[in-house]
């Protein structure tokens, strides 16, 4: 045994050693195409250079480098731009499945499925994602994972548990009693006091963002509809307590009235907004309040409609949302509302969280306003605009390549050749 232990120990530290050296390696990108935000053209043929893990020079033109030590990566046949940031995610989930296997399957589990599904994120051009609610602490570890190049996968800003109402969306419901006792978070709450508690302990935990279910949800089986669960008082004191810790709040919420009770309490981001019209939408603007649609969870959800993959209840909630899907991103986009980009995946095939630039382009975005909320913006809502979503010097080295022009056509970033992670290639 103490063989084998050493054998697996001694693995362990050459593959993080591994991943650490690639980090630090001197690389030469040679790029085709090089968009560096979405604000900019595409500007031709250019040469990045990348040492530990940041972008130390950018030479404009087609000049070969040449006499050097460093790696050279050859994509003179490729567009290169930064890396796509998802702000809604959900690693160690996948979708379908019965709610009671949260009964019979043990949160460690969820690493295992997180660390496939993080390579397949950041093979799909994602190099930062939000992770938008997991077990206690497996969300935390794939985090640690990816930022030390032991498993391949983006940047993670995670959560932990969600804060929410005792029997909402996000408690554990649909069991007896004491079986939803055993199985509970220790998250939900009652009351300021101790939804204050309850966000203190996450950041003691380790959260670096606190989310919280600010209405009813769709794939829970707590049927009672859409609008607000937490209280006005409850909602603040989450706020508040959060920004006192230096964290932000993100908040699951469909219904408008609970959209606009979150936004007024100063919640930082609306994730799905579903139903939120213009009363909500206008203390959204009036608070700065960052919409993050998920357009790519209502198509995920309707393509299992019919095929026994949820309950009826769940069902009925998914048709209920389902007219009503993009409406709001518009009037958003008309009001003048920050779009940020994310995607829910896990309730949709982890991989496929490209395919909601276009449903944005479909709701009345621009492509560059697309490529901006999966960039700019989204960096910009992490507090991250001065490391992550451009490709300038100083900058994180987190890169993709593609063929095509995402201005033209935001779908050519449904097909992702290469990805740079901190300066590490994901294979």
């Amino acid at each position: 045994m103490k063989c084998i232990m050493g054998w697996a120990l001694a693995v362990l530290a050459a593959v993080m050693m591994t991943g650490a050296a690639r980090a630090q390696d001197r690389m030469i990108i040679r790029v085709g195409n090089l968009l560096t935000d979405a604000a900019s053209q595409p500007s031709g043929p250019a040469t990045i250079f990348v040492r530990d893990g940041k972008i130390t020079e950018i030479r404009r033109g087609a000049d070969m480098v040449t006499g050097s030590d460093a790696n050279i990566v050859d994509l003179s046949d490729k567009t290169v731009m930064p890396g796509l940031i998802d702000l809604h995610v959900h690693l160690t989930g996948d979708p379908g499945g019965d709610y009671w296997k949260q009964a019979t399957e043990p949160t460690d589990w969820g690493v295992v499925v997180g660390a496939k599904n993080a390579r397949l994120t950041a093979k799909a051009g994602f190099t930062t994602v939000r992770e938008a609610g997991s077990s206690q602490y497996s969300a935390f570890s794939l985090r640690r994972g990816t930022a030390e190049g032991v498993i391949p996968g983006p940047r993670i800003i995670a959560a932990g548990p969600a804060l929410a109402i005792v029997g909402g969306h996000g408690d554990t419901t649909g069991f007896t009693e004491h079986v939803n006792e055993l199985l509970a978070s220790g998250y939900s709450c009652t009351g300021a006091v101790e939804c204050a508690e309850n966000v203190r302990r996450a950041s003691r935990a380790g959260a670096d963002i606190i989310k919280i279910t600010a209405t009813g949800g769709v794939l829970s089986q707590q049927g009672r509809g859409l609008e607000a669960h937490f209280t006005d008082a409850e909602m603040r004191s989450i706020a508040d307590t959060a920004h006192s810790l230096g964290l932000k709040v993100m908040a699951h919420a469909h219904g408008a009235r609970g959209i606009e009770a979150a936004a007024r309490a100063g919640i930082d981001t609306i994730d799905h907004a579903t139903f939120a019209d213009d009363a909500a939408l206008k203390v959204m603007k009036a608070n700065g309040t960052v919409m993050v649609p998920t357009l790519m969870a209502f198509k995920g959800v309707s393509e299992g409609l019919g095929k026994g993959i949820y309950t009826p209840v769940v069902e009925a909630k998914i048709r209920e949302t389902l007219g009503s899907v993009g409406k709001a991103v518009t009037a958003a986009r008309n009001m003048g509302v920050p779009i940020g980009f994310g995607t829910d995946a896990g309730v949709f095939p982890h991989g496929r969280n490209a395919e909601e630039l276009q449903l944005m382009v479909n709701a009345g975005l621009t492509a560059r306003e697309a490529l901006a909320s999966a960039t700019t913006i989204a960096a910009d809502t992490l507090d991250m605009g001065n490391e992550i979503g451009r490709i300038a010097v100083g900058y994180s080295a987190d890169l993709i390549a593609f063929d095509g022009n995402p201005l033209d056509d935001v779908r050519v970033l449904e097909k992702i050749d290469w990805v740079m992670v901190r300066g590490r290639i994901i294979d």
